[in-house]
Parts: structure tokens; C-alpha cells; sequence
């Protein structure tokens, strides 16, 4: 930190005795240990709320019968949480991920305080009254809130406070699932934080500082015991192809209708209208499909130990499916369909909460009948053990569904202790992945930000133009000129300014042509022609015009193929802001570039 940027107060203290003390690199690792102690207590937290709440409501159920509760939880759950999004927080705390992507790339970094708490608290009352979502996605959102708000507090730089928000980010991931690898890679491969030394150790001090703290609040076992009872075999290599392909078709069906339901939610402005629909859906779901009710974990862990008859029953509790092991098949199969129905309602209706435990879920479940199906047919005349490839079918659907190979991978097998089923764990994960990237090129998570060209990838130079803005490399200070001026009157404008092209606009500051020096050189040094020649005569029209929302990406296109050295800027209203030169967003794009490769 340099001396303008040291901030005051305790604050101001606290970084005069770490720059006196601490190297710029052991105060960033410092501040990381800090954002993942953090996110470990908000992970621990919320997980214990959800608990709790969903023990409170559930525990006293009959089982064997379905139960009209079902119907009143999930919409009392989604209204208390808008209640408190609209009158407490007052601002939109919804799509996790998506919202750290976008402070990344078009807010500096910059995630609102309330993050820090508030995420869990509306996390909470979603998911534990039966929010079909998960908890990962808020919980994130939190971390790295809490990354970004150490950041500002110690004014840090842009680059730092990135750093910060993917400590948050990693930390979360590896205290919730007490996947310290899973956390990393995560941060990696869908926040778009380039891995180099400089960023490597803060993220794993985050993540390991996570871990092993969520180690000492709640034990050393997995999230989803897994007990291999069947080793890998080459054999099982087709099979684990198609299970790929298989997931990635599911990935795919839960991302474009994801898409699609939320903009009918979209068009609702009003709370009551959105929870009138969102509630209704999801409570007849849930009603139906029990299982659906919060974030199914119960429900990957029958899967996982194996759903003879009794763990079938298990699975149809509550449902008017029970005691009909006989119909698992089809229950199942329906859940696949409707989960991401319900998932939608829960965020579109009001609720809070990701993507995580759903896709967790699809694929578990997707996996198991995947196999059982495989199995009842007999195909290529051998059985494939059902426990397995549900553990394979988890990590086939995240792959898909966040365009995330690695974070399936390694986050599956750290929540289940299935170390020994890499091979055919990157088998399926890339088998899904490739699977859904011939049809979807963005993650459920980037794709609304890639549509409006907000989404920083690993292409440096397409990173660059992201994060610059237009609206600052607006030249607005040059004159403005109106078409009845003669040439006199605009030599004596124009001579005050040292640019070559100016802007001619009516009245209403509507744009009308464009006036170059070099065009009209000739005659300006011939004053006998100065009550001759008016402005409207001399101007021309524009090669281009650009929008003042334009992205960086369609300014340089513009740029490009009318090989201009200068564009005009126009607002909504279609009137003038000012002008764009090459020379001015080279100059930005070079200290950018600067900036951005650092160590």
C-alpha cells in the first residue's frame, strides 16, 4: 500500500503497522487467512439455520403418508424471504454467482456490505421452509462479499480486491463441502481468476484455512459417506461415455428451461403476482415430490448407499408414492423433469438460493437411473453397480451445468471420499462437458452476462475490453457547433480547440453530421468566404455511430471495419454525448494491460 492509499481510523492503524511489518504479499495472504476464517462461520451458520428450520417444521411427519403441510411451508418460506429482501436489505441479493461475476467485471469489485449477512439470512428461511435451491451459491456470494469488503476497508487495488472476492469464493466452496481442492478449482474455472503464483497461495491459504475450520465446528466426515464397493474396470468405459452424454443432455434441459421460466417470472413486476406463481408451483411440486423440499441431500444419500426396497421407501416418503418400491423408476424420473420447475419457482417467487445442490441432485439422480435402467435392460450383457454411477452422475451434471470439468472432479470426490473412481469420474465430467458446449457455449451462470458482453474470461485481451467502459473514454469537451454557423463564426469556434472533428447539432442536441478539418482546409484560411459557406453545407455524416450502452467489444468491431480514427457517441434519446477516438481507448486498453499482468 502506498501512503495515499492508507485508509483512516482503525482501519488506518491497523495497515500503518502492517506496512511497517508486512511485505505487500504477507499482508494479501494475511487478509486471505482472514476472508477464509469468514466464510467457513457464515458456511457453518447457514448450514445449522437450514437444519434446524427444516427439523422444526418436517420432524413429526407421518412418513407413510403424504402431508398437506407440504403446500404452506414452501410459499410461507419464499414470502418471508422477499419480505425481508424488499424492506431489510432492499436490494437484489438473488443469483450468487452471477452477481460476483458481474462486480468483477463492470462494478470494480465491488459487492454491496449487506452481502456479508444477508445471504444467509434469506438463504435460510428459503431453503429450510423447503426452497427447492441450494445453499453453495448464497454462501459464496457471502465469502466473497467478505473478500471485497476487506479489500475496500484497506483500499486496495483493483487486481487485490479481485484476488480477495476469489478467497472468499474458494473458502466457501472448501468450508461447505470441506473441499479445499474443489474450492480452488472452482474459483478458477467459473469466477475466471487467472491462476498464477501471485493468486495461487492466497486461494489455498482461503481454502485450507476453510477447511480445516469447518473441520473443528463439525467434524471430520464427508458431507456424503460413500463406501466403494465396486473398483473400477475398463469395461465400464462406454458406460461411463454414455452416462456423460446422458448428464450433459440434463444439464442442458435444466439450463434452457432455467432460461426460459425465469423470463415468464420476469415479465411480473409485482411481489404477489411473482409469489402467487412461483409459490403455487413449487408447493404442488413439493407436495407431489417430497424429495424436492429443500436442498435433497436426504435423498443423494439413500441413492448413494444403495436404494434396495427399504431405501426405496425411504425415497417415496411422504408421497403418495409409498409403498410402491415398484413405481422408484418413474418417480424418479419425473423428479428429473420437474426439479429445475421448482428450483425456478423458488428464486423467480421470492426465494434465495443456487444452483449447487440442484445440479447435485439432477445428477445423482440421474446417475442411479441411468444404471438401474442399464441394468434392467441387460445391456452389453453386464450390471453396473447403481451406487457408483450416482456418484458419477453428481459430478456429470455440475460439470455440465457450470461448464466446470475440474470442479466435478475434484468437489465430488472430496464430498463422498471417492477418490478411487477418478478415471471414470473425468470420463463422465468431460463426456457431460463436451456434451452440453456443443449446444451452449456459456455456464447457467455466465450466460446472462455473456449475452450483454459483462463476462471476463480467460482471454486476456477479451478480459481487457470487458472491464473498460466506454463512458470513460468520452471525449465531451470539445464545441459543439449549430448548422446555421458560417464559416467565420466556425473558425472561430474551432480554433480554440485542438481537435480535428467536431460535432454539428440542432437545437435539441440531436447529432446531424459531422464537420472534419482536413475536408474543409482549403477555404478556411480564405476569409472573403466566411458569409458563404454555413455549417450544414460543410458537414458529413458519420461512418458510424456508437451507443453509449455499447460494449468495449462492439466499439472496437465499429472501429474496425470503418477504419475511423474518430466515432460519435449518442444516448438513448439518440442525441450527442461526445466523441470516441482510437488514440484515447489504446491509451486505456495499454494501462489496463498494465495493470492486469502485474505479479
Amino acid at each position: 500500500m502506498t501512503e495515499t492509499t492508507v485508509p483512516e481510523g482503525w482501519t488506518g492503524r491497523v495497515a500503518a503497522w502492517c506496512e511497517a511489518n508486512l511485505s505487500q504479499r504477507q499482508f494479501v495472504l494475511l487478509l486471505s487467512f482472514m476472508v477464509g476464517i469468514g466464510a467457513a462461520v457464515a458456511a457453518c451458520i447457514l448450514k445449522w439455520l437450514i437444519h434446524e428450520i427444516e427439523y422444526l417444521l418436517t420432524s413429526k411427519f407421518d412418513v407413510t403418508q403424504s402431508n398437506w403441510l407440504f403446500l404452506v411451508y414452501p410459499v410461507v418460506g419464499i414470502y418471508l424471504t422477499a419480505l425481508f429482501i424488499r424492506y431489510v436489505v432492499r436490494d437484489d441479493i438473488g443469483h450468487g454467482v452471477t452477481k460476483i461475476l458481474y462486480a468483477i467485471s463492470r462494478q470494480q469489485g465491488h459487492i454491496p456490505r449487506h452481502n456479508c449477512w444477508s445471504s444467509v439470512i434469506a438463504s435460510a428461511l428459503t431453503i429450510g421452509f423447503g426452497g427447492s435451491v441450494g445453499a453453495e451459491s448464497p454462501i459464496v456470494l457471502t465469502g466473497s462479499a467478505i473478500g471485497s469488503d476487506l479489500g475496500r476497508i484497506f483500499r486496495l487495488d483493483h487486481k487485490t480486491l479481485m484476488l480477495l472476492i476469489g478467497c472468499g469464493a474458494s473458502g466457501a466452496i472448501a468450508g461447505i463441502f470441506k473441499a479445499p481442492i474443489a474450492g480452488l478449482v472452482f474459483t478458477l474455472e467459473v469466477l475466471m481468476i487467472d491462476l498464477t503464483m501471485a493468486s495461487l497461495l492466497p486461494l489455498l491459504v482461503s481454502c485450507l484455512t476453510a477447511t480445516c475450520l469447518t473441520y473443528v465446528l463439525t467434524g471430520p466426515e464427508a458431507m456424503f459417506p460413500f463406501d466403494l464397493r465396486h473398483h473400477f474396470t475398463v469395461e465400464w468405459v462406454p458406460s461411463a461415455i454414455m452416462l456423460g452424454a446422458f448428464c450433459g443432455l440434463i444439464s442442458l434441459y435444466f439450463t434452457r428451461t432455467m432460461n426460459s421460466f425465469e423470463q415468464i417470472f420476469d415479465r411480473f413486476h409485482s411481489l404477489y403476482a411473482r409469489l402467487a406463481l412461483g409459490g403455487t408451483v413449487l408447493a404442488v411440486l413439493i407436495y407431489f415430490f417430497p424429495p424436492l423440499y429443500g436442498e435433497g441431500y436426504s435423498t443423494i444419500r439413500i441413492l448413494l448407499s444403495g436404494a434396495d426396497a427399504e431405501g426405496a421407501d425411504r425415497v417415496l416418503n411422504n408421497s403418495l408414492f409409498y409403498g410402491h418400491p415398484e413405481s422408484l423408476l418413474l418417480y424418479l424420473g419425473l423428479i428429473i423433469i420437474f426439479k429445475v420447475f421448482a428450483t425456478t419457482a423458488t428464486n423467480g417467487g421470492g426465494g434465495c438460493g443456487g444452483t449447487f445442490a440442484p445440479s447435485l441432485f439432477l445428477g445423482c439422480v440421474g446417475g442411479f437411473v441411468f444404471a438401474r435402467l442399464w441394468n434392467g435392460y441387460g445391456l452389453f450383457g453386464f450390471s453396473l453397480p447403481e451406487t457408483n454411477y450416482a456418484l458419477l452422475g453428481m459430478a456429470g451434471v455440475m460439470s455440465g451445468v457450470f461448464h466446470a470439468p475440474l470442479t466435478g472432479v475434484f468437489l465430488i470426490a472430496e464430498l463422498t471420499g471417492g477418490y478411487d473412481l477418478f478415471l471414470p469420474l473425468m470420463i463422465v465430467s468431460v463426456s457431460s462437458y463436451l456434451t452440453i458446449h456443443a449446444f451452449e457455449s456459456h455456464s447457467i451462470y455466465s450466460m446472462r452476462l455473456a449475452r450483454k458482453g459483462e463476462l471476463l474470461t480467460h482471454h486476456k485481451d477479451r478480459s481487457i475490453l470487458t472491464l473498460m467502459s466506454l463512458d470513460a473514454v468520452i471525449d465531451r469537451e470539445r464545441p459543439r457547433l449549430s448548422p446555421d454557423m458560417n464559416l467565420g463564426q466556425l473558425v472561430q469556434v474551432i480554433s480554440k480547440s485542438k481537435a480535428n472533428n467536431f460535432a454539428v447539432c440542432d437545437r435539441n442536441g440531436s447529432l446531424l453530421g459531422i464537420i472534419n478539418l482536413q475536408s474543409i482546409r482549403n477555404i478556411i484560411f480564405r476569409s472573403e468566404l466566411y458569409r458563404l459557406y454555413r455549417a450544414e453545407q460543410l458537414m458529413c455524416p458519420p461512418l458510424a455511430v456508437l451507443s453509449v450502452t455499447a460494449s468495449m467489444n462492439s466499439v472496437m468491431e465499429q472501429f474496425q471495419e470503418t477504419d475511423a480514427a474518430v466515432l460519435p457517441v449518442l444516448d438513448a434519446d439518440k442525441n450527442f454525448v461526445g466523441f470516441v477516438t482510437k488514440v484515447r481507448i489504446y491509451a486505456s486498453y495499454r494501462q489496463l494491460m498494465r495493470d492486469f499482468s502485474e505479479e
